[in-house]
């Protein structure tokens, strides 16, 4: 069974998507902080979570699976952008994205509790 599209009342989170800057630093190393690219208003459906053990520790990770308007910005997302929740401050990594299948909406997955 296909998901259900989102309708315009469910998005109601604004988002922000952080592409990493290319920043030379004289030593070899080109990768430098995130970057904010733009905004957008999102629909955060939940898949779920899962617990890993990091350091001796029990971390939390969920799993949204987050909609989004197709549009020229929203299509160029890539899976090593952060999606940050403006309002919670909340960051995201995106794992997954799908900006083909449907023309109306671009559809990924962020995780929380891991490296964007």
């Amino acid at each position: 069974m296909a998901p259900i599209k989102p309708t315009a009342g469910e998005l109601q989170h604004r988002v922000a998507f952080d592409e990493r800057a290319i920043i030379d630093d004289g030593l070899g190393n080109t990768e430098g902080g995130f970057a904010e690219r733009f905004k957008a208003w999102a629909a955060f459906r939940p898949r779920g979570g899962s617990e890993a053990v990091v350091a001796a520790r029990l971390e939390g990770r969920n799993l949204l699976g987050v909609y989004l308007r197709s549009t020229a910005e929203t299509k160029q997302i890539q899976a090593d952008w952060r999606m940050r929740d403006v309002r919670t401050g909340d960051v995201y990594a995106v794992k997954i994205v799908d900006a083909v299948s449907d023309r109306y909406w671009v559809y990924l997955e962020a995780q929380t509790g891991v490296a964007p």
